[in-house]
C-alpha cells in the first residue's frame, strides 16, 4: 500500500509537474497505467479531504482530473470502490463526485476522511449568520472579535436618525442647512463623496436619510448625525451609548459614517484616539436586528435600487438584490448595507428570508468576495433547523 501511494504520487508528478488547476493533461506515453482487479458500488457516502494531499484522475490513471487542495471544502460522494493494481501493488480508490456532479473521477481512499466537509468562508476575515427571529448566531468565524466595519456603521446612524424621527413626517421634511466648508469638500471627493452638497443649501432629512442609506454618502451620514444629536461628537457619544445599552461590549465608534479618522481629520472631523469604528461581526448583526425590529421600514427603503434624490442619482450597491449580478430568488434578499475601506477591506451586512425559513441576517467583514460568500452563508444558516418555522 505504502508503495503504491509512494507511485501514484510520483506518477502525479509525471502528470502535472506542478498541483493546481482543473485542467486534465496526459501523462507521457511510457507512464504505466492502472489496472482494475475489482469494482463494486457502494451506497452513497460523504468524504472531505483528509490533507492538503491527492487528486482526483481517471480510472487508468493517465489523466487528472483536479487536486484536492484547489477544493479545499467540498464533499465528495464516493458511489463506487474499486481494487486498482499498478505494477505489482494494489490499492483501494474510490469514485467520487462534488454535489453539482460536474467534477468527477477516483481518489486513493486514503486521501479522504469520512463525513461531509466542514462548512467555511475562505476570504472573510469574521463572519457570522444570526436566527433574526431569536438572536441566536447560529454560524460564526472569529465573530467575538472587533474589526473596522467601514460604512456598515451606518446602520447604526440609520438607527438614531430613525428614532429621532420618530415616525412624524415633519421630522422627514425638517431641512438641514449645510454650514461646513469640510462635508462640502468631502461631498466632491471622489474617494469619500458621492452625494454633492452646496454650500448653504437646504436638504431634507429624508434626502440625506436616501443618500446616507443607499449611496452610502459620508458627508449624508455626518450631518444626519449632526440634526439628531447637535453636533459630531455629541452624535458619536450617542452612537457609543447605544452600543452600551444593547450591551454590545465589541463595538466602539469613532465616526458616524464609517471613514477612518486618518481620512475625516483633513474635513475637520476626526474624533477620538482611535483611527476606526472597530465592531465585531456578531455586534453587527445585533444592531441589524435592532434597526429591522424596530424599524422594519428599512427593509422596504433597502430594496430601493436607486432614486434621484435632490436631482443627483443615488445607487444601492447591494449586489444581492433583485437584478443584479449576484441576485438570488430563492434567498429573498431585501437589505441591507454595504461598506469598504481599504483598512477594512469589503464588508456587507445582508438579509433575506426563505420561504418556510427564519429571517435572517448575514455580516461579512473583510471579504474581498463579499456577495458570493454570502450566498453561500446564508445557504448554510438555512441548513440548520432551528432556522425553519
Amino acid at each position: 500500500m505504502a508503495n503504491l501511494h509512494i507511485k501514484s504520487r510520483l506518477l502525479a508528478v509525471l502528470v502535472i509537474g506542478t498541483m493546481g488547476g482543473i485542467a486534465s493533461q496526459q501523462v507521457p506515453a511510457q507512464a504505466a497505467t492502472y489496472h482494475t482487479v475489482s469494482t463494486q458500488s457502494v451506497k452513497k457516502t460523504a468524504y472531505h479531504k483528509k490533507s492538503r494531499k491527492g487528486a482526483i484522475f481517471n480510472k487508468k490513471h493517465t489523466r487528472k482530473v483536479v487536486n484536492l487542495k484547489s477544493h479545499p471544502n467540498t464533499t465528495w460522494y464516493a458511489t463506487q470502490r474499486a481494487t486498482l493494481k499498478h505494477g505489482k501493488t494494489k490499492g483501494i480508490y474510490f469514485y467520487v463526485k462534488n454535489g453539482k456532479g460536474n467534477i468527477k473521477g477516483w481518489i486513493w481512499h486514503g486521501y479522504l476522511k469520512k463525513g461531509k466537509a466542514p462548512f467555511t468562508l475562505s476570504k472573510a476575515k469574521a463572519a457570522v449568520a444570526m436566527d433574526e427571529s431569536t438572536g441566536k448566531v447560529v454560524w460564526s468565524k472569529n465573530g467575538n472579535s472587533a474589526r473596522p466595519i467601514a460604512s456598515v456603521t451606518k446602520i447604526m446612524t440609520l438607527y438614531l436618525t430613525l428614532k429621532k424621527v420618530d415616525g412624524k413626517s415633519s421630522n422627514w421634511n425638517k431641512k438641514i442647512k449645510i454650514k461646513s466648508h469640510g462635508l462640502v469638500s468631502m461631498s466632491r471627493s471622489a474617494a469619500y463623496g458621492g452625494f454633492h452638497f452646496t454650500y448653504g443649501h437646504k436638504y431634507t432629512v429624508k434626502q440625506l436619510y436616501d443618500a446616507a442609506f443607499l449611496d452610502s454618502s459620508n458627508n449624508s451620514a455626518i450631518a444626519l448625525g449632526q440634526w439628531v444629536a447637535g453636533s459630531n461628537a455629541k452624535f458619536i457619544k450617542k452612537m457609543n451609548a447605544q452600543a452600551k445599552a444593547w450591551k454590545l461590549d465589541k463595538a466602539h465608534f469613532v465616526s458616524a459614517s464609517g471613514l477612518e479618522n486618518s481620512d475625516l481629520r483633513r474635513y475637520g472631523y476626526g474624533y477620538g484616539s482611535a483611527n476606526a469604528n472597530k465592531v465585531s461581526a456578531k455586534d453587527v448583526a445585533l444592531i441589524a436586528r435592532h434597526l429591522m425590529r424596530d424599524y422594519p421600514r428599512v427593509l422596504q427603503d433597502g430594496q430601493v435600487g436607486s432614486k434621484r434624490v435632490n436631482g443627483q442619482l443615488c445607487y444601492n450597491y447591494n449586489n444581492l438584490l433583485k437584478g443584479r449580478k449576484y441576485y438570488r430568488a430563492s434567498l429573498k434578499v431585501d437589505g441591507l448595507k454595504t461598506g469598504y475601506t481599504p483598512l477594512a477591506g469589503y464588508c456587507f451586512v445582508g438579509t433575506g428570508q426563505k420561504s418556510g425559513k427564519h429571517r435572517v441576517i448575514t455580516v461579512v467583514l473583510h471579504d474581498a468576495n463579499e456577495f458570493t460568500e454570502t450566498r453561500s452563508l446564508m445557504d448554510h444558516a438555512y441548513s440548520f433547523k432551528s432556522m425553519a418555522n
